[in-house]
């Protein structure tokens, strides 16, 4: 005789870390965040990011 299997699949919280929907989504955003300020601090200083890290 086999043992009973269960009905439904347990509903577990997704992990915070890793290669997930959360994760990939909230670096993308960060990213989206991050290269609109680069581009208008750009705007209003006139200078570039090679400037601002003295390679230019």
């Amino acid at each position: 005789m086999t043992p009973p299997q269960p009905t439904t699949t347990p509903q577990g919280e997704d992990p915070k870390f890793g290669f997930n929907d959360y994760s990939e989504r909230l670096n993308g955003r960060a990213a989206m965040l991050g290269f609109t300020i680069m581009v208008v601090i750009e705007y209003f200083t006139g200078q570039g990011l090679l400037t601002w890290l003295g390679l230019q």
